[in-house]
């Protein structure tokens, strides 16, 4: 079977109802949880994806029984002390790097060295931004050069908590510091820069130790030690993230409208909408709900004649960071010249998404200025690609991103488009192309 997509014709006009599999975010969260928790948890709409079934062989791999069948996965937790494994343990985290940093805080603890892989674009990302926080409670790191993977864990039982700055915006970063304080005597106080927070609603709905203060830019985290965690039974909302694909298609398209059912919309994770909004984009929240700490809605979206460019504020950024490939095809089709800073984090994720943003944008012959940390797009409300113009996508480091931006851009400005490694998207969204089918066929 050939792992090329080609991409012949712009998509015609749809009118859909769509479900987009569970969040990623929340179901690698949710399985680290119920592996530390007393007894049976149960998730339905758990993602099926590569960077899930890695974190669940993770788990089964420290001692933990899972049994997944078509309606829910079920995980038989053993306590917070209930990992059990052999000398010389390796766990591979592949391609995910919530995985493979959140993990390691988890892991603080253990009595034998720990070795941790990935696959080739893991192995390019920088550790040390999680080990270097890491060997303040205690434990030592030995990281290939320029601070990249395969690591070893050396774990201590004498662990100390600590206080840590977290500047950058990451998630990962401060979930596995949250992890290592759940394992540590006394209390871990974490000053983190304004990233998504599904580690900490989890604690909260676990009534874990933790104690949260906002603050403008920042958010205080303090965590004591945990003794026990209880089962937890979740309902995954759909992944914000993977919907932001067909808001965009669906923004783009001519005469389409779209409801895509019961997402995520964590105020820390919709820059993308609010970025949108700005930008003329009609986009609508519909029964809104609470879900055990979790915002989730139905999103229904219609498409726009006229796109506004935007100066986006930096502030944005941390809420919208793995939607910006997207963001910046509504960009192209903008009047006026849109300009996006503050993003030196887009070339930290599987691939230098900056540097592919770039490229996207280049084959649709829109004019960018792109430097290390920023891209200005000058738009052109009439884009439109020669159906003539042959357009190759390949050698990304296999980004399910890059790969899915690059096709809603085919299916959107028209071109003949022969994108590689379709597989790319079983990271994240197996499905992805059947919904694409889907509305192609409305």
């Amino acid at each position: 079977m050939s792992n090329i997509v080609n991409i012949k014709n712009k998509i015609k006009n749809f009118k859909k109802t769509i479900t987009v599999p569970g969040d990623k975010s929340l179901s690698i969260r949710w399985v680290l949880f119920a592996s530390l928790a007393n007894g049976k948890s149960k998730a339905n709409n758990l993602l099926m994806s590569e960077d899930v079934l890695a974190t669940i062989e993770a788990i089964k791999k420290l001692g933990i029984k899972v049994i997944i069948n078509k309606k829910e996965c079920i995980i038989f937790g053993k306590g917070i002390d209930g990992y059990k494994y052999k000398k010389g343990l390796t766990i591979d985290a592949k391609n995910s790097g919530t995985l493979g940093r959140l993990i390691l805080g988890l892991l603080i603890n253990s009595p034998d060295p720990i070795n941790l892989i990935g696959d080739k674009s893991l192995s390019k990302r920088d550790f040390r931004r999680v080990s270097d926080p890491l060997s303040k409670f205690g434990v030592k790191f030995k990281l290939r050069s320029n601070n990249l993977l395969p690591l070893t864990l050396y774990g201590s039982s004498k662990l100390k908590p600590v206080k840590y700055y977290e500047k950058k915006g990451s998630a990962q970063c401060k979930s596995s510091i949250m992890f290592a304080g759940m394992r540590t005597d006394g209390t871990t106080i974490i000053k983190a820069k304004k990233s998504r927070n599904h580690t900490e609603l989890l604690c909260k709905h676990l009534k874990l130790p933790i104690t949260i203060k906002k603050n403008k830019n920042l958010d205080e985290i303090k965590i004591k030690k945990v003794k026990k965690i209880n089962a937890i039974n979740y309902d995954i909302p759909s992944d914000i993230s993977s919907s932001a694909f067909f808001i965009v298609l669906t923004a783009l398209s001519s005469d389409s409208e779209l409801i895509i059912k019961n997402v995520n919309i964590n105020p820390s994770r919709i820059g993308i909408i609010t970025i949108l909004k700005k930008m003329g984009v009609k986009i609508f929240f519909k029964n809104k709900k609470i879900y055990k700490g979790e915002k989730k809605a139905d999103i229904k979206v219609v498409s726009t004649k006229k796109i506004k460019a935007i100066n986006c504020p930096p502030e944005l950024n941390s809420g919208a960071i793995d939607e910006f490939l997207v963001i910046f095809l509504v960009a192209a089709k903008a009047k006026g010249v849109s300009y996006f800073s503050n993003l030196s984090e887009l070339n930290q994720k599987e691939s230098p998404r900056l540097i592919w943003a770039e490229k996207i944008l280049k084959n649709l012959g829109v004019k960018t200025i792109t430097t290390n940390d920023s891209i200005k797009i000058f738009g052109d409300p009439n884009l439109n690609v020669n159906l003539d113009k042959k357009i190759v996508i390949k050698n990304y480091l296999k980004d399910h991103r890059v790969f899915m931006t690059s096709l809603i851009a085919a299916l959107s400005f028209g071109g003949r488009w022969k994108i590689h490694d379709k597989e790319s998207i079983n990271t994240s969204f197996p499905n992805f192309l059947k919904i694409v089918d889907d509305l192609k066929n409305d």
